[in-house]
Parts: structure tokens; C-alpha cells; sequence
């Protein structure tokens, strides 16, 4: 049973004493120090008036977690093994304040060096008055008096070099030492608990990240471990495989988390994310890293998806992950990959992952399981089934998941360019927005709502992946017979090429006759054709 928190007072020298000695810490998902030096002056100034600056509350706790090493030019002392450990969930910035002007810290803070020690009492002002006391810069006139410097002056060198203003001098250090600092400790609290206590005092109730609250969490010095770190590595390396070469970069942190968090317990839900101990996730990020990769390589060479932005969800990386860290390197049958494709383009013409995301990853974990031993996961038999009717009432939008399916189809058939039967490379950062780069509406939309179509223009059964080049300076807004017939002199393989783009013959198709509604409908039965072969693997 947890117990209640404590309310404790503390001077100024218990308070960062304990920094000093490594007792308390701040833990990682804080923000970085961020006060400036008038904050910081505004801070010390209410202290010496005696006014109250707020609560400092204490998470006390034999957790290591990854935390701050140093505060600008001042290292932090590591606590010592077995200690408990107090780590700060609220007061951050008003406790660094008060600790770098105790240590006298110099930081570099957007790209400016900032000195601690300029921050000063102006022994002129009247201390019962309105006005400041405390300055960010000392004034014109010398008398002033470091607030470094009254902190850490013994008495008697302070009587010697301030007689003139003694009195002052020792009646603000007196305020300064004696001033007692509100604290609640909550002790021994389980992390879930006390990451709720920081998110409630901290952000207004929005959930604090769960990816940062595992960097601080897993950090192991000892193991040389640093989630932090290894996502970063994970992302960009010039040692080893990465998801930027990898054309993965815009996977997000929480993915990553929840692919290690499969495999460690099944499950991605947070409250079960949170229970992971350290060690358990640390043993499982090399092999679930070899098993993202695998992941990776797989969508890239049997499904299409070359790059991450056409994955129809993130999480649906998740599952297929899991299966991959499973195989543990070993070579993937014709039949698993057929299963896989199934489960794959099932999963986003379904829209799965539009809610209850934790629930129901943790039922496709079986469905993975299953495709391991060569057994067919049950689906509903109407999940499995693509109308051409559907597909052409379908409009285009790179947020829809159903869309994402066609584009990996697309994407599968290694699309060539209409003028030169070149590759056409597709690139994350051409792929945000549905009037991006490798996007194309085959009839423009320009010429069709001349036809009458506008409505109809923006039909997925429109879009064709092609480079920068021709969408933006060839095709523009031609009708398709004018920029079809020039490509068809350019290029002696056209037909070949069209069929890349799952598109037939410009004749027959009403593509040299402009002709929308041929086109739309012999491209949706094609493409349904091939939705529809995937959907039910022999």
C-alpha cells in the first residue's frame, strides 16, 4: 500500500546539499532547463521578500532512472548503489535556477554563454520597498553583491570586503539560508503512479509521452543502455543499418517502443508498457531491432511499401515485427508470405488500427503466431472481398489507410516512368499531402472539371506514382491523349510501362479518347482483380 505524501520543509542548504550529493535527481522526461537569468533574478527576489514561489514535490524511489549529469559546467554526483534516490516531478526549473546561481553555472543557451554569477543584489535599493532587489546584470554603480558570491562566502570575508553595507549583506544571506522551501514527498509510489502525479502537475492532464517516460526508465549505465540513444542510432547511424537508409525514418519513437514492448510482453497497452522491467527490454531490443529490419526488408521486396510514408498505419509494422523477431533471421516460406500479404492488406482495407489500437494488435499477435505454424488466421469472409464499384467511389486522400492499400499495390508493381520506362523512385518527403510530387490524378483535374467530372476527379481509381518531373513540368494539366501520344513516341515499351501502373491498352481503355468513365471502370476491375488474388492466397 502506497503511502500518503509527506509534507516536509527545507532550507536552502538541505535542499541543494542533496543535488550535491546525488540524493535528488531530475529525471530525464523533464524538460531542459529553460529559465533565463531574469527569471532566475524575478525567483530570488521574491525569496528575500519572503514571498511564497510555490511547492517542490519529491518522488522518492530505489528506480534508476535516466536523469540529468550535469547543469551547464557543473557535473552531477551519480548517487550511490542501492541509495534511494528523490527525483523531482515538479519545481524543475525554480530548483536549476536556485542550483546554478548556488554554483555559479555557466551554460550556453542558444548559442550565448550565460553567466549565473552576474546575477546580483543592488545593496542601494530599499529591501521594504516595490522595487527589485535582485538584478540579471549588475548595475552602474559598485555596490552590489554577487548572489554566488553571498552564498558562498563564509561571514567573516563578507564582513571584510562589504563593511559598508554589513548589515545588508548579512540580513540577505540570513533570508536567503533561513527561507523554508515547501516539499511533498510521495514515497516509494510505482512509476505509472508517480509519471501520473508529474503528468496532472505538469501538462493540465495530457498523458506525458510514454516513449520519454521509458528512456528515463530503462537507462542502465551499467549495461551501457540508453533507449535515447539507440533510437537515435536506430534512426540515423553511420555504423549500422538504419531506418533512414532504410526509407523507415518517419516511424515514430512510440513504434519503435511498442515493437520491443510485443515482444517482451505481448502486449502495447501503456499500463502493461509500464510494468517491462529494465532488464526484460533491454534483452529484447537487439532482437527486435534484427526483427524490424526483417520487417522492413519484407514489406519493401514482397509488398510494395518502399518507403514508410505508404504504410497504411504505423502500428501495423507491430505485429509483422513480431513475426520477424520470431523467424529469428530464418528464411520467410512462399506460404507465410502469402499470409502475410493477406493479414497485411486486410488490416488497412479494414482500417484496423482506427481505435482500440492495443486491444487489437494483441489479437493479431495470434494471427502472426498462426501464419508462423502455416495456418490460416480467421477473418470475416466480407473483409476479404474488393468490389470495383467500391473502388471507384473511393476518393483519394494519403491519410486513408484503404487508399495506403492501393498505393502499396501500385508501389508492388515497380512503376515505370511513361516517357522513358525509367523506375519511378518514390520519396517520403514527396508523399505528405495528395497533391504531393509522386502523386498524380492520370486525367487532371483541371481537364475533367472542364468535362463535367469534378466530382468524380479525385477517384483513388485517378492516381498514378510518378516522379517530380513529369507530374509538375510533362503532364501538368494536358488531357491524357495529348501527354499519352507524345510519351508513346518517346517511349517504344509504353504498353509495358501502362501495365506498372495496372492500365491497358490507351485504345481500348478510352484513354487516347479521353474517355473518364472507360478508364475509371476497367481500372477499378483490374485493381480489384489484383486486391482480390492477395486477399485470398491459394
Amino acid at each position: 500500500m502506497q503511502q500518503q505524501p509527506e509534507n516536509q520543509s527545507k532550507k536552502y542548504s538541505s535542499l541543494f546539499s542533496d543535488i550535491d550529493g546525488g540524493q535528488t535527481k531530475i529525471p530525464q522526461f523533464q524538460r531542459d532547463f529553460v529559465w533565463d537569468k531574469a527569471r532566475t533574478a524575478t525567483l530570488i527576489d521574491s525569496i528575500l521578500k519572503g514571498f511564497p514561489i510555490g511547492t517542490f514535490i519529491l518522488w522518492k524511489t530505489k528506480e534508476r532512472l535516466r536523469h540529468m549529469r550535469n547543469i551547464g559546467n557543473v557535473p552531477l554526483k551519480e548517487p550511490d548503489s542501492g541509495d534511494a534516490i528523490q527525483y523531482i516531478l515538479d519545481g524543475q526549473q525554480r530548483i536549476t535556477s536556485l542550483y546554478a546561481v548556488r554554483k555559479g553555472v555557466v551554460l550556453t543557451h542558444d548559442g550565448r554563454e550565460v553567466n549565473y554569477e552576474d546575477i546580483v543584489i543592488d545593496l542601494l535599493a530599499d529591501p521594504d520597498e516595490e522595487e527589485e532587489l535582485v538584478l540579471d546584470a549588475p548595475p552602474d554603480h559598485q555596490d552590489y553583491i554577487s548572489v554566488h558570491e553571498l552564498l558562498a562566502t563564509p561571514v567573516s570575508a563578507l564582513v571584510r570586503k562589504y563593511r559598508k553595507h554589513i548589515d545588508a549583506v548579512t540580513m540577505y544571506k540570513d533570508r536567503l539560508e533561513r527561507y523554508d522551501f515547501s516539499t511533498v514527498v510521495i514515497d516509494n509510489y510505482p512509476i505509472e503512479i508517480a509519471c501520473e502525479v508529474f503528468t496532472r502537475v505538469n501538462t493540465g492532464g495530457q498523458s506525458l509521452d510514454l516513449f520519454e517516460i521509458m528512456v528515463a526508465k530503462t537507462f542502465d549505465q551499467a549495461r551501457d543502455f540508453d533507449l535515447k540513444e539507440r533510437y537515435d542510432a536506430l534512426v540515423s547511424s553511420d555504423e549500422e543499418k538504419d531506418l533512414e537508409t532504410s526509407g523507415y525514418e518517419t516511424l515514430p519513437s512510440q513504434t519503435i517502443l511498442q515493437c520491443v514492448a510485443s515482444n517482451a510482453c505481448r502486449s502495447i497497452r501503456r499500463s502493461d508498457v509500464l510494468k517491462i522491467s529494465r532488464d526484460d527490454f533491454i534483452d529484447e531490443w537487439e532482437p527486435t531491432k534484427d526483427g524490424i529490419f526483417g520487417a522492413i526488408d519484407y514489406l519493401r521486396t514482397h509488398v510494395g511499401i518502399s518507403v514508410s510514408k505508404i504504410l497504411p498505419y504505423d502500428a501495423l509494422l507491430i505485429p509483422i515485427a513480431w513475426f520477424f523477431t520470431q523467424k529469428n533471421g530464418q528464411d520467410v516460406s512462399n506460404r507465410q508470405s502469402a499470409l502475410l500479404q493477406q493479414y497485411i492488406y486486410w488490416a488497412a482495407l479494414t482500417n484496423r488500427f482506427g481505435s482500440g489500437v492495443g486491444t487489437k494488435i494483441a489479437a493479431d499477435l495470434d494471427k502472426m503466431k498462426a501464419i508462423l505454424q502455416e495456418d490460416p488466421p480467421k477473418y470475416d469472409h466480407s473483409e476479404l472481398e474488393v468490389r470495383a464499384a467500391d473502388l471507384r467511389r473511393r476518393p483519394f486522400s494519403v491519410g486513408d489507410a484503404y487508399c495506403k492499400a492501393i498505393v502499396c499495390l501500385l508501389s508492388s508493381k515497380q512503376p515505370r516512368r511513361f516517357n522513358t520506362g525509367g523506375s519511378v523512385i518514390l520519396d517520403n518527403s514527396w508523399l505528405k499531402t495528395s497533391a504531393s510530387r509522386n502523386y498524380h490524378h492520370f486525367f487532371p483535374k483541371a481537364f475533367l472539371k472542364k468535362g463535367g467530372f469534378a466530382d468524380e476527379a479525385n477517384s483513388m481509381m485517378n492516381i498514378v506514382l510518378v516522379d517530380d518531373y513529369l507530374n509538375k513540368r510533362e503532364i501538368r494539366a494536358k488531357p491524357p491523349s495529348a501527354y499519352v501520344r507524345k510519351f508513346a513516341k518517346e517511349n517504344r515499351r509504353l504498353g509495358e510501362t501502362l501495365s506498372t501502373h495496372f492500365i491497358g491498352n490507351p485504345e481500348r481503355w478510352g484513354i487516347y479518347a479521353d474517355d473518364y468513365s472507360v478508364f475509371v471502370n476497367k481500372r477499378a476491375r483490374r485493381i480489384a482483380k489484383a486486391l482480390n488474388r492477395i486477399l485470398s492466397p491459394p
